[in-house]
Parts: C-alpha cells; structure tokens; sequence
C-alpha cells in the first residue's frame, strides 16, 4: 500500500500506452473545458476495451480548467506501488494519491475531481464541492445508488466495472453447478476418508448436454454464462432489457416481463441481473412455482434478488433439485441458517469475481478511465442513476 502525493507526470509515448495494455481507441478530440463540470454523452462506442469489456454506456466529463488543462486529483484506496506506476503513466495530468483509509479520504475532499467508489460516504460527498467522477470497483452498484446525496449531484458521474467479472464468475457457475449435477461433493467426502464408493449419494449424476439454460440478465456476466452453457450443448434462453443484436450463442432472447413464461423450459436458471427496486424479490414463490420441477438455481447476483423463504420451500418440496448460491440474503449467512445444512446446496461467500484475470481486467478499466477522465474523453460503463445499473 502507497501513499503517495505524485509531483508532476512525463506524457507516455503511445509504445509506452500500448506496453501496458491500452488500446490505441478511434474517439473524438475532447470538447473545449466548460465553466463548470457537467456529464454529457458521448459518442459510439470507441473500439478495443471498451467492447471487449461489453460497456454499455458513455459519458464526457468537461473539468473546469483555469486558462488551459489543469492537474486533476483522484482519490485512491489500496494501490500497489504497480498500480499506482500504470496510472502514472496513462494520465500524466491526474495526481493519482492512492492508499488512502476512508477518513484519510474525508481530510481530501475538497481537493477531489474523482474518487474510488470505496472511499465514498456521505459526508465525503459533501465535503467534495469539485468532484465529478466516482469509479466503482465492483460491478454492482446498489450500495452507491441509494447513498444520500449523490443522486442530488447530477455532475458526478459514477462508472463501474460491468463486463471485467464476467469470465470468471462464469466459471464458478458452472464449477458450483458441476458440484451438484456430478455428485462431486459425494467423492470429496469418499475421498476424504480414503473410501472407493461408486454408489450411495442417492443421487444419479446429470449430464448438461442437451439441458436447457436459462440466463436471467444478459448483460457482461450473463454473456459469459450463456457462452459456456453453448459450450456444453446446451439449448441457451436469455431475458435482457435492451434490444441489442442476440449473440450467436443464445438461441432465444426475452424480454423480462416474459421470465415467468421462460422458465418452465429451464433445467438450470442462472440468475444475473443487478440487484434494482425491479429486482428484488425477483425469485419468489410465483418464479418458483413457475420452475420447471427438479431444475436447478444458481445465484451470482445479489441475495436480495431471491426470497430466501421462499427457496427453502422450493428446495423442501422438491421443486428445485438444487441451488448454487455465491450471494444469500442475508449476507453474510450466519452460523445456524437452514441453508447451511441442505445437502442439495452449495454455498460459497461472495467469491465468485476473485481471480487474477479480473485483477487484471480491473486495472486495465480503471487506468483507461483514469486517461479519458484526464483527456476529457468518454468514459467506460457510465451508470444510470435512475435504472440503477
């Protein structure tokens, strides 16, 4: 961890941009600096990162400068001295001051034009009359939406990490729904006390080969669910909002309000979507009840997304099969929960994104911001306030 106040910044060459991941983006010169910062959009979607991490929307910043471009201060948490080089480099006019604690941030405020979303409260909020750029480090964004006062900021523009999760919390997915449809857990605990047993889990192991999958949000994470169901011979469904063109790999798209009439066709439902006040309780008894009998769930969202009570009575009756759960509500589980029991679960606590793929995706997204942020250039997967994602 480094506290550093940077001096002054040496603009990289575009070899130096490109050694260190960037991508050479077709965007438009940044408009002239306005008297006061205000979000606007952007314009296409620039080429490179941004697509590969499947962005969604776009924002210009516009700083108030004062007779030309003036240096930006961001505001950091834990950085390693790497990082913190890598962001150095990609914006030499944004004094980057990482490794800072929440209070440490709060004695900053005043001099913050962006900020990391982990060293947001309230009171930095109001303590930080120049700030127009939060980044989230995580793709969900619930906790900062409904943070009092930033909705009341309409120049502070909050971004965050939609699409760096996706490949591996897609390979959770399936490594939580291999556990259950292969009786892998039965062998790990034959194994564990050194017994060659072929029978007695009660359970016969399912092939996905064939199955149906269902994606519930077919955004960054959900794309990636769906291309590895493909890859295992599945038929893919999907529920998306938006009217994007459908990927090779899903067979059908349907719209949200069309979930309930989906999911009597699905023998494994993956859950996906942000959690939003249309979200939650998404998952209760009338979707359970609409499951196809003897499907499985996985959840890689948000616990509130799901009725807990009403899970338990669909996991009782036989409804569901099983239930893969990286999220629980509550969260975290605590000692004693009926879920903690149920062999037809598998629970894991809130892992599901950690992975040095996403380390490194998640640096590669925030050293690009941090250069359109300072360039005054369009940002990455700019959040709507309003839809909550």
């Amino acid at each position: 961890m480094r506290k550093t106040t940077p001096g002054a910044r040496h603009l990289p060459s575009l070899g130096a941009l490109l050694a260190f991941g960037l991508c050479a983006c077709a965007v438009g010169r940044p408009e002239p600096a306005a008297p006061a910062a205000r979000p606007h959009s952007g314009g296409e979607p620039t080429a490179g990162l941004e697509l590969e991490l499947g962005s969604r929307r776009n924002a210009r910043v516009a700083v108030a400068t004062q007779g030309g471009t003036r240096q930006l201060t961001f505001l950091a948490g834990e950085l390693d001295p790497a990082e913190l080089a890598e962001l150095e480099r990609a914006a030499p006019n944004v004094r980057v001051v990482g490794g800072l604690s929440r209070q440490e941030a709060l004695a900053r405020a005043g001099e913050a034009d962006g900020v990391d979303a982990r060293l947001l409260t309230p009171e930095f909020l109001a303590a930080a009359p120049n700030l127009t750029w939060v980044q989230a480090m995580s793709a969900g964004v619930d906790r900062y939406v409904a943070m009092p006062g930033l909705a009341e900021r309409p120049q502070v523009v909050l971004s965050n990490l939609r699409g760096v999760h996706g490949p591996a919390i897609a390979d959770h997915v399936f490594g939580m729904l291999l556990e259950l449809t292969r009786e892998l857990r039965f062998h790990a605990g034959n194994q564990a006390r050194g017994a060659w047993v072929r029978e007695g889990s009660g359970r016969r192991p399912v092939a996905l080969q064939g199955r149906t999958l269902l994606v519930v949000g077919l955004g960054g994470i959900g794309t990636e669910v769906a291309r590895r169901g493909k890859g295992f011979g599945m038929e893919v469904l999907a529920t998306r909002r938006t009217e994007a063109p459908r990927p090779e790999f899903v067979d059908r798209v349907g719209r949200p309000e069309e979930l309930l009439a989906l999911l009597p066709e699905a023998d494994v439902v993956v859950i996906a979507v942000p959690l939003t006040a249309e979200t939650e309780g998404l998952f209760g008894r009338a979707a359970f009840a609409a499951m196809k009998p003897g499907s499985w769930l996985v959840n890689i969202a948000r616990g509130r997304v799901v009725e807990t009570p009403a899970l338990l009575e669909a996991l009782d009756t036989g409804r569901l099969a099983g239930a893969c759960l990286d999220v629980t509500d509550p969260e975290p589980l605590p000692p004693g929960h009926p879920l903690w029991a149920l062999s037809n679960v598998v629970i894991t606590p809130h892992v599901a994104s950690d992975a040095e793929l996403t380390d490194e995706r998640s640096r590669r997204l925030l050293r690009e911001n941090l250069r359109r942020f300072g360039a005054g250039e369009p940002l990455l997967n700019v959040v709507d306030l309003r839809a909550g994602y």
